[in-house]
C-alpha cells in the first residue's frame, strides 16, 4: 500500500511549521518536524559543550544523534517537546537554538545520523514533514512537495510577534539579521543545500495570510494524493 507523503520545505520564518500541523490535522496524517529535530540535537549539543568542537569530536556527537532522548506529546492546544525528559517546546524556538540546528546541519555525519529517524515517521496512512530538504533528500518519493518561502523582512516580522508573545525581548533587526545569515548557510552548505524540489509547487507566502496558503496548499495537494 502507498503511504501518501507530503513535503513542505522552505527557509526559517516562512510559517512551514504551522501549516504543516494544519495540514496533518486536515489529513489526519502523521506529523514530522525535521528542524525541532535538528534544534534538539543542537540544544544537546550545546548543553554538553560539544557544539564548538564538533570537527574534533564528531564520533561521540553523531552518537548523540543516534540516542537523542527525543518525545513529542501532542494535544488540542498544540504539540510539546521534551529532551532528556524536560520540556523544551519553547526553549527549541528561539534564535538562539536556531543557530545550533543551523550549524549541526552543515555536518554530513550527523544529517546521517538523522536521516534514519526521518524516515521511520512514514506510516500510514500519510506523513506530511516539515524541513528545508525533506522533498530534495529525505522523502524524494513524496506525492505532493511544496517550497514555502518569503522575504527575509516579512519573516523576520513575524518572528518578532511569535517570541514577543512569548515573553522575550527582541530587536527585529537582529532577527533580521540572522535569517538573512541563516538563509545563506543553508543555501550555500554542501549537503542538502535550501532548494526547491524541481517537482514542488513553490509559495511565496510574503504578503498571504495563513488561510490563503492552507487553500492553495490544500488545492495542490487534493490534486497529487494517490487514493
Amino acid at each position: 500500500m502507498t503511504v501518501n507523503i507530503i513535503t513542505i520545505d522552505g527557509p526559517s520564518g516562512s510559517g512551514k511549521g504551522t501549516l504543516a500541523a494544519k495540514l496533518a490535522a486536515y489529513y489526519q496524517f502523521h506529523l514530522l518536524d525535521s528542524g525541532a529535530l535538528y534544534r534538539l540535537l543542537g540544544l544537546s549539543l550545546h548543553q554538553q559543550n560539544l557544539l564548538d568542537c564538533l570537527d574534533s569530536k564528531i564520533d561521540l556527537c553523531t552518537e548523540i544523534a543516534k540516542k537523542l532522548d527525543i518525545k513529542f506529546v501532542t494535544s488540542d492546544v498544540g504539540t510539546e517537546v521534551w529532551l532528556d525528559k524536560q520540556d523544551v517546546t519553547q526553549t527549541i524556538r528561539t534564535e538562539r537554538v536556531g543557530e545550533f540546528a543551523s550549524k549541526v546541519a552543515i555536518i554530513p555525519e550527523l544529517r546521517q545520523a538523522l536521516f534514519d529517524r526521518q524516515r521511520a515517521f512514514v506510516q500510514a496512512p500519510g506523513l506530511v514533514a516539515d524541513g528545508r530538504d525533506m522533498a530534495t533528500t529525505i522523502f524524494p518519493e513524496a506525492q505532493a512537495k511544496i517550497y514555502l518561502t518569503a522575504s527575509a523582512e516579512s519573516r523576520a516580522e513575524r518572528r518578532l510577534k511569535q517570541l514577543q508573545g512569548m515573553g522575550l525581548d527582541v530587536k527585529i533587526k537582529d532577527i533580521l539579521a540572522n535569517i538573512q545569515a541563516r538563509d545563506k548557510r543553508d543555501m550555500e552548505r554542501a549537503v542538502a543545500p535550501l532548494k526547491p524540489a524541481t517537482d514542488a509547487y513553490i509559495i511565496d507566502s510574503s504578503k498571504l495570510n495563513i488561510n490563503q496558503v492552507f487553500k492553495l496548499m490544500t488545492t495542490f495537494v487534493d490534486q497529487q494524493l494517490v487514493n
